[in-house]
């Protein structure tokens, strides 16, 4: 992995404390600090009808990115607890993908959309444009989702200082391992 890379979700995975790579704030309440985000790649196709010209967007792949260079702990306080905490926001994250994948994808693929332009070329550049667009948007809401779900799980669990509770989220998460 070279320095820049975020590290992508799998079920073999785990975080290291080594990829905390952010200097922490040493004013800051919290012992660590995690930036986790979704990224995406798709294809899009063009195809004519008549005198139009649209667009279709296929093969919509979202991860889950933890970035490295943006997250820091505390380095008097790192505990094996507080990275299972670190790496149930990490799992939930693939939760909350899971959950909505389908209904991302419904939304875009096998739909055709129209697309501007003064010519088929320039048409199918705004094509890539503007699926790109549209589906950042879905993102940002999944995103905010996600912000809504982690909120939750920092509340629940107490920061990872509640074992019970934090037993709890690890056993659901254990059901995205393969």
């Amino acid at each position: 992995m070279s320095e820049n890379e975020n590290l992508f979700w799998t079920g073999e995975s785990s975080l290291n404390w080594s990829d905390f790579k952010a200097e922490h704030n040493p004013a800051s309440y919290a012992d660590s600090h995690s930036v986790i985000k979704y990224g995406f790649t798709w294809t899009v196709d063009s195809e004519k009808m008549g005198n139009e010209v649209l667009f279709l967007i296929k093969n919509i792949h979202v991860s889950v990115e933890f970035c490295p260079l943006l997250s820091s702990v505390r380095p008097s306080n790192t505990s094996d607890q507080l990275l299972k905490y670190e790496q149930g926001r990490f799992d939930l994250a693939e939760l909350v993908r899971r959950e909505h994948i389908s209904n991302l994808q419904t939304k875009f693929e096998g739909k055709t959309f129209p697309t501007r332009g003064k010519n088929e070329e320039q048409r199918k550049q705004l094509a890539k444009e503007d699926s790109g667009k549209m589906i950042a948007q879905e993102i940002e809401q999944l995103q905010q989702i996600l912000e809504k779900r982690l909120q939750e799980y920092d509340e629940i669990t107490d920061y990872g200082h509640d074992p019970e509770k934090q037993s709890k989220y690890s056993l659901k998460f254990e059901q995205l391992k393969p």
